[in-house]
């Protein structure tokens, strides 16, 4: 999308701008509410893992869109405004079809669900196909119209959309408010829902209606081939931070806000600094710049969520791997019968010079170690790693009849991960025992 020169200026358009000037305010607008919708019910879509769905349903809407201009055309020439109500309309009724045709498919012909949502996106797609190719012949401006909302036209968003996307964003705002519980159920627990007395299938067509709906209202933003992935982006991304279901709907919502309105704003300014950049005319598309911006947020959610995020992760494997290490090395000096040096521990432990330096430091700050001997609390952490493998030993070969000589193995495993709580349900099995299968010692607590 460009903004062209508007009162004779190049400028880039600041952030107010998008939202006081009469030709960027529906635009910006239209595609917030867009992102807002398609948010929220991307959580339904997103629990349910039927990603698919979205993909299906939205070429499925091509083919109602094209027909619907086709039969109600010269309705278009006096009255252009009924361009969109017809658009709306044929899209939510091919798409409603779409999706009765994958039940049917799936319920009736027993087809799995993949293969019925791909049978139904392809024919679909290629039936609009087949009406816009002579769509092109009898009504060729109408035909233009209709190609672009295959990947979106957002620049031509009216006021009118504003409204009617802001009717359909409040119905679905209010059915999530409403029946956020029973979703919840019926979501994560379908049998409990089915026990409860829950209306499912009140639930199910009405969560497929607000599908279809979103789907339509992004149609203009993003356009067909693009709307799944506006279904999908908001709803992974506030995964990644969620830890309720309700936190996801507030958290997709505002992430499919964001997504709207930064879409825009890089496809308008962009648009300026490139011509400004290179000369001459450059465009880019809305559509696909917002759908960019989605991905970027997933992407960046991957990575970087506190809990769920790449670095996360490995920052608590490593400081596992850590703790582990230090604890292999308690154990070791608190059995040696000699005394340890560092080519022991590095022979025994089987690490780079430099890496065990740098963790025998660490021990000392921690106050550990005292040199290469243990340090108070150093002795302390010694003797609960080793009573936790002797407890598991036990519990083994008592409670799990495992052989003596293969219970040491699990027991290097588990030392390491036993919490207080598991270990007083070990001394209440096996009541306290103070001699392991080897018949050695286990240390007091």
């Amino acid at each position: 999308m460009q903004k062209g020169n508007r009162k004779g200026q190049s400028s880039l358009v600041s952030l107010l701008e998008f939202f006081t000037d009469p030709i960027l305010f529906a635009t910006t607008v239209g595609s917030m509410l867009m992102g807002l919708a398609s948010s929220l019910v991307g959580v339904l879509v997103y629990v349910r893992k039927r990603a698919l769905i979205g993909e299906t349903l939205s070429h499925a809407t091509y083919p109602g869109i094209v027909l619907g201009i086709a039969l109600f055309s010269g309705l278009f020439i006096e009255s252009p405004g009924s361009f969109p109500i017809i658009v709306l309309i044929g899209a939510f009724f091919s798409g409603l079809l779409g999706l009765y045709l994958v039940h049917y498919l799936e319920n009736k012909l027993s087809l799995n669900s993949d293969t019925a949502l791909c049978f139904v996106l392809s024919t679909f797609l290629g039936i609009g196909v087949l009406f816009a190719s002579r769509l092109q012949f009898s009504e060729p401006v109408w035909f233009q119209k209709v190609q672009s909302l295959l990947y979106g036209q957002v620049a031509t968003m009216l006021l009118v959309h504003v409204y009617v996307y802001s009717l359909l964003v409040s119905l679905i705002i209010l059915f999530v408010i409403v029946a956020h519980g029973a979703l919840k159920v019926l979501n994560f627990d379908r049998d409990f829902a089915k026990i409860g007395g829950l209306s499912i299938k009140w639930l199910d067509n009405a969560t497929v209606i607000l599908i279809v709906l979103a789907i339509v209202i992004g149609i203009r933003s993003v356009g067909v081939v693009l709307m799944a992935g506006m279904l999908i982006a908001p709803a992974a991304t506030a995964r990644q931070f969620a830890s309720k279901f309700w936190h996801m709907f507030v958290l997709s919502s505002i992430f499919g806000v964001l997504i709207g309105f930064i879409g825009i704003v890089l496809s308008v300014n962009g648009s300026i600094w490139l011509s400004q950049k290179y000369g001459g005319r450059y465009a880019l598309p809305a559509g696909p710049v917002i759908l960019i911006v989605a991905t970027l947020f997933v992407v960046v959610a991957l990575v970087f969520a506190t809990r769920r995020g790449l670095i996360s992760r490995i920052v608590r494997r490593k400081s596992f791997q850590m703790i582990c290490l230090e604890e292999n090395i308690l154990k070791y000096i608190y059995k040696a019968k000699k005394e340890i040096t560092f080519k022991d521990l590095k022979e025994v432990m089987r690490l780079a010079a430099p890496l065990l330096w740098i963790v025998l430091e660490m021990m000392r700050v921690k106050k550990l170690l005292k040199g290469y001997c243990l340090a108070e609390a150093g002795s302390k952490k010694a003797k609960r790693i080793i009573r936790l493998h002797r407890l598991w030993e036990v519990y083994l070969f008592t409670c799990l009849d495992v052989q003596a000589q293969n219970v040491h193995k699990s027991a290097e495993e588990m030392e390491h991960i036993i919490t207080p709580e598991l270990e007083e349900e070990l001394i209440k099995l096996l009541g306290d025992p103070k001699i392991d299968p080897h018949n050695q010692e286990i240390p007091e607590r």
